[in-house]
């Protein structure tokens, strides 16, 4: 016969998962978890930052929210740190529509830019 010189083979068989696999995959579900409630974290606290520096200015702060530009990792002093780079819209005067931006390192304010446009001077 034919088929008597097939070697058939199964490609699907693997072994079951061990204990050390079904860790990691867990380790990763919670790394995973941290990192998302962290970041909603982050974002409330950068919108609140934004929104009181455009009070500070005498800005209105649009949209009342911020959007995440830039993430990156950078060793500080107390260890590897999540650096997150913030945008935000504001306006002077209700007129025109301006950007600004917020970097966040950790959950701490490290730099908040802001460029108004030039107001007139009152003669």
């Amino acid at each position: 016969m034919i088929c008597e010189n097939l070697r058939i083979e199964t490609v699907f068989c693997r072994e079951p998962p061990t204990s050390m696999n079904s860790l990691l995959v867990i380790l990763a579900l919670l790394l995973l978890g941290w990192f998302w409630l962290d970041s909603l974290r982050a974002r409330e606290i950068a919108t609140e930052i934004c929104r009181a520096a455009c009070k500070q200015h005498d800005l209105k702060f649009l949209d009342q929210t911020v959007s995440l530009r830039r993430l990156r990792m950078r060793r500080t002093g107390v260890g590897l740190r999540i650096v997150r780079l913030y945008g935000f819209d504001f306006s002077a005067e209700g007129i025109g529509r301006y950007g600004g931006y917020l970097i966040l390192v950790g959950l701490e304010p490290e730099t908040i830019g802001l460029d108004p446009p030039e107001r007139p001077a009152n003669d």
